[in-house]
């Protein structure tokens, strides 16, 4: 049984408002990096990073993470040099918060390099964390069984949610 939970035009709703949020506490810096987890994430935070150049000066730079998330211990690795993003301003976007290991094991990674400010974004937080990690900017939480798995499908025909 699928259950939509969200439709395009609420993505798009939430995904600016992830981006004013952004935007407000990244405002004193010159620029952000979005750090989307592959491949929903990294889809996500182009999304997100494509709002906030219409809304704010800031230079966003985009980075993609790849984290095997059936072994999340295994190496990381980034599209961008560490280089790039050290003493900058970071968020860590993911589509779907559930667990949080993937999460956590991305911000373990970041938690390598020096960072002036570091925050966590999602389009979903399921509210059903093994490890003490939380979104800062999130576009809806749900209250799930862990039977019940959320989807989310970035589509040229529409991006949506879905519950099944």
């Amino acid at each position: 049984m699928h259950h939509r939970i969200l439709n395009h035009i609420e993505i798009e709703h939430k995904i600016r408002r992830i981006a004013y949020q952004i935007y407000e506490t990244f405002v004193a810096e010159d620029s952000v990096v979005l750090a989307g987890i592959s491949k929903n994430g990294y889809v996500l935070a182009e999304k997100i990073s494509r709002e906030l150049q219409q809304i704010s000066p800031l230079n966003v730079l985009l980075c993609e993470v790849f984290i095997d998330k059936q072994n999340p211990s295994a190496t990381i690795t980034t599209s961008l040099p560490k280089e790039a993003y050290s003493n900058k301003g970071l968020v860590l976007v993911d589509d779907v918060l559930n667990s949080g290991t993937t999460l956590v094991y991305g911000v373990k990674h970041f938690l390598d390099v020096p960072l002036s400010k570091f925050k966590t974004a999602v389009l979903v937080d399921r509210n059903h964390k093994k490890y003490p990690v939380k979104a800062d900017f999130k576009g809806i939480s749900l209250s799930t069984s862990l039977q019940e798995h959320v989807h989310v499908v970035f589509d040229a025909q529409g991006d949506y949610a879905e519950l099944n």
